[in-house]
């Protein structure tokens, strides 16, 4: 008997736990899954989707997939802009647009270039054009569903 009731205990606090445990509120998830059935329906061709991720620190612009891969694939990029202005600089407004989506034309030059504040090397993306797609995107990182708190240095994957 005292087994019995040890054992729906456990069950109890187990579910109790597990019941406390969502990862993301639920209008965040929906989002979520509504930008991974679109992301499948993209058309492949010669652009990729950019998304801004400004860090008034850091000086990448932001990450870049090819059109239908997840954002997990995406890649942290610095920004070659001898050919075409970043949106923000266009406007001399710096990192208004973070967290912007875009559709970018260009190409990655196979080159690496040092960022000193985060003391990263990464690809660099010859910028030749760009489209806004969305001002409003749903999130790819973590701290954009889970509140967390200052993460002014750190630089997150998207997800």
């Amino acid at each position: 008997m005292r087994f019995r009731s040890l054992k729906n205990l456990s069950l109890l606090v187990c579910l109790c736990f597990l019941a406390s445990c969502q990862t993301m509120p639920e209008g965040i998830h929906q989002a979520r899954l509504a930008m991974s059935a679109k992301i499948q329906t993209e058309a492949a061709g010669n652009y990729f989707i950019g998304r801004r991720y400004y860090k008034p620190a850091f000086h990448f612009w932001g990450y870049v997939r090819r059109p239908g891969q997840p954002w997990s694939t995406a890649q942290l990029v610095m920004l070659n802009e001898n050919q075409k202005l970043a949106p923000d600089r266009e406007q001399v407004n710096f990192g208004f647009d973070n967290n912007y989506e875009y559709k970018l034309y260009g190409r990655f030059s196979g080159d690496k270039v040092y960022e000193p504040a985060s003391n990263g090397v990464y690809p660099e993306f010859v910028l030749t054009g760009y489209e806004l797609i969305s001002t409003n995107p749903a999130p790819i990182f973590k701290s954009q569903y889970s509140g967390s708190g200052d993460n002014r240095y750190q630089i997150e994957k998207p997800e």
